[in-house]
């Protein structure tokens, strides 16, 4: 007998689970965390969405920071830093909204820029240097857990995405 009369008696058992099909699970949302890999169609959508608002912040700050930088005179401190700062702003609201929906970890990131704030506190109400770095210090440790914690419950448990 030939191999195709085997193949007629024989019955089609249902395919075996593999091992990736359960990370395949995970990614769809079906039990567990989900994958480690944040795909852009679950990046979370800002509340002015769908006008571009962060980019066009973003864009602004570039310009600003181009002429800044290639400009001389009074201005040029002042268009630097007002680039500086909406850089910063648009560049921080991002991470914090795709930290806080569990899109991509920003755990130090934020946690670094709550030390600066409360060491900038600490400075215009006229600490030491000393005290105003001890604080900084203290306040960006202390919120790395909370941050990282309020990111595992976002994305069901994992502790970073890429």
């Amino acid at each position: 007998m030939g191999k195709r009369s085997r193949k007629r008696g024989a019955t089609i058992a249902p395919p075996q689970p593999t091992a990736a099909e359960p990370v395949r699970a995970r990614a769809a949302g079906v039990g567990g965390p989900r994958s480690r890999r944040a795909r852009m169609d679950e990046a979370p959508k800002a509340a002015w969405s769908p006008f571009p608002l962060t980019e066009l912040v973003i864009l602004l700050a570039l310009v600003l920071l181009a002429v800044g930088f290639f400009s001389s005179g009074d201005r040029r401190g002042v268009l630097i830093g007002v680039g500086l700062v909406l850089a910063s702003l648009a560049g921080g609201e991002l991470a914090l909204r795709e930290h806080f929906a569990g899109f991509r970890s920003h755990t130090t990131l934020l946690a670094g820029v709550a030390g600066f704030l409360a060491g900038a506190l600490a400075t215009v109400l006229g600490v030491s240097k000393v005290a105003v770095l001890v604080i900084a210090v203290v306040v960006a440790i202390a919120c790395f857990p909370l941050l990282r914690r309020a990111f595992m419950r976002r994305s069901g448990g994992l502790g970073f995405r890429a």
